[in-house]
């Protein structure tokens, strides 16, 4: 049986792994979705959140060891997690998520794209420390394989998202890069596109990589597959 931390991207809160939870726990195996700072369950307020607090919401999680499953910006946690105390990480696998470059923050990531799909999306707040997603362009970046119905829902519990952290590069990932790491790859996903994906997993042994037929959001698109890759890659 493994602990699996479960951590969701910008926007998002635990809610959005509730679907994944029932098939990880039915095969036997003990998982928990983690709110980050300045939503749900976390009391830390947004503005002040750090990228350290992010890892630190992980590590709390993980008590004496865990997987730690980062969807999109939440690659960032759980590797800022992983380089903090890899003896409390057993391995990494990351959701169609940026996998940090030492010294490059989650924004310059972004920049990476061509234009980055979010540039034009992000509704930034008057101090400038926290920002929102356009509800109008949400749903075909993050949900454009669900019905419509569920889309509007799914954008309608999105959050303000913390700027610091993602303007936060880590030093060095060299001790989360000695942990075993496996990606699970979204080929319809319209917020971190293929080709990125595609570009940060290029030196990656095939088999440590997986695809899946679905949009930014393949917890909610498919979770009974995202379950089992998951699954897969945790002892492969």
């Amino acid at each position: 049986m493994s602990r699996i931390v479960l951590v969701h991207g910008s926007g998002h809160g635990a809610w959005c792994w509730e679907a994944v939870l029932p098939h990880l726990r039915a095969a036997g195996h003990d998982p928990v979705a983690v709110d980050m700072p300045g939503r749900g369950a976390n009391a830390l307020p947004l503005e002040e959140a750090t990228l350290d607090d992010f890892a630190d919401a992980c590590l709390a999680a993980a008590g004496d060891g865990a997987v730690l499953v980062g969807h999109s910006a939440g690659g960032y946690a759980i590797t800022a997690a992983a380089q903090a105390r890899p003896d409390l990480v057993d391995r990494l696998i990351y959701v169609c998520a940026f996998v940090p470059e030492p010294g490059t923050p989650l924004s310059g990531m972004r920049r990476l794209m061509n234009p980055p799909p979010l540039s034009g999306a992000i509704r930034k707040a008057p101090d400038g420390r926290s920002y929102t997603v356009d509800p109008e362009q949400a749903p075909a970046l993050f949900y454009n394989d669900l019905p419509e119905a569920e889309a509007r829902a799914a954008t309608a519990r999105l959050c303000p998202e913390a700027v610091l952290p993602q303007e936060t590069a880590l030093p060095a990932t060299d001790r989360a890069e000695a942990l075993p790491r496996r990606y699970i790859l979204c080929e319809r996903d319209g917020t971190i596109l293929p080709h990125a994906q595609e570009a940060m997993t290029s030196g990656w042994p095939a088999a440590h990589v997986t695809r899946m037929d679905t949009s930014h959001s393949p917890f909610l698109a498919d979770p009974e597959g995202l379950a089992r890759n998951i699954l897969r890659h945790l002892d492969d």
